[in-house]
């Protein structure tokens, strides 16, 4: 997933980074390289932290690609923040920089994951990223506690679990992608 992110990094850099005269030349690429390891620290800490409420505001509707989304304008605080405390860049200029691709990238990263046609963009690697690789209960939790709102429970029992998880699997939109797609949507 780290890859894909940095592909669209490198695709929203151009005219954040690239084309800022406020980010010195020599400094475009490690401050591209920062913005995406900044994103995925900073989606893997909102996880880690139990802001599961705010990840799941990623993926519902389309605002993943606005500063209104808290989620959006605190991984933009964040990569902002990281980013003038690793290169000196002027808050401001730091700032500009996030604020012009964090939301562009996470539209784009979200929209991609949602879409079933698009190859190499699934849900469940984009979850598995944020959770670090670790199956992280707490996004299964987050799932338990907001599923039901999305139609998770599949067995009608109340309860969002293991159970569900077969039954999904077993069910026409088959597969922990179609699952895990309901829960984002």
């Amino acid at each position: 997933m780290f890859n894909q992110l940095s592909q669209l990094v490198q695709q929203f850099g151009n005219d954040a980074v690239v084309k800022n005269n406020a980010i010195p030349n020599e400094l475009n690429e490690g401050v591209m390289n920062e913005t995406g390891s900044s994103l995925l620290s900073g989606l893997q800490k909102m996880a880690s932290e139990g802001n599961l409420e705010q990840l799941a505001s990623l993926f519902q509707g389309n605002n993943a690609g606005s500063t209104s989304n808290p989620a959006v304008k605190k991984l933009v605080d964040q990569v902002s923040g990281n980013l003038g405390q690793k290169f000196g860049i002027d808050s401001n200029a730091a700032n500009g920089v996030a604020s012009n691709m964090i939301p562009k990238v996470l539209e784009s990263l979200v929209g991609k994951a949602k879409d079933p046609n698009v190859k190499g963009f699934e849900i469940s690697d984009l979850v598995n990223a944020i959770s670090g690789g670790s199956g992280n209960s707490g996004l299964m939790d987050a799932i338990t506690n907001y599923g039901g709102q999305f139609g998770l429970d599949q067995n009608k029992d109340g309860k969002v679990d293991l159970q569900d998880a077969i039954t999904a699997v077993n069910t026409k939109s088959s597969g922990l992608g179609g699952f895990l797609s309901k829960f984002f949507k």
